[in-house]
């Protein structure tokens, strides 16, 4: 028997078409897979036992499960994602505002240091003043 060295060329092009398809489909099936169990947790409507049940027909059907889940909740899964992605807005929204407010004490703090610097406050005028700004 003769060793055949498989070249690059040797392989057609529509096997590799076809292993790129596949691996796009599993990577695709993964995602969904991985989507609908975290709505599955996300969805505040749905009980424990109703979450377990959900869980536990998607991991041992998985295929089936799915495509049950999708059909019967597939519609508020867009609302609940919705929904989620405001709530992380808002809550980055707000930690912007406070880092920006925070910012803006520190100059208020440097423009009376400056002020007690030159002599134009008192010292217990500062302390009063820094005591406001730091409420």
């Amino acid at each position: 028997m003769e060793d055949q060295l498989i070249l690059a060329y040797d392989y057609p092009l529509l096997g590799a078409f076809w292993t790129v398809m596949w691996i796009f489909l599993w990577v695709m099936w993964f995602l969904l897979l991985f989507r609908v169990i975290t709505d599955i947790f996300r969805d505040d409507s749905l009980g424990g036992w109703v979450k377990a049940a959900w869980l536990i027909f998607v991991l041992i059907v998985p295929f089936l499960g799915v495509l049950v889940y999708v059909i019967a909740r597939g519609k508020r899964m867009g609302t609940r994602e919705i929904r989620h992605a405001q709530e992380r807005q808002a809550a980055m929204d707000d930690y912007i505002r406070q880092t920006a407010r925070t910012g803006g004490s520190a100059d208020e703090l440097a423009k009376l240091s400056e002020l007690k610097a030159k002599g134009d406050i008192t010292e217990a005028e500062f302390q009063q003043a820094k005591e406001k700004i730091l409420r």
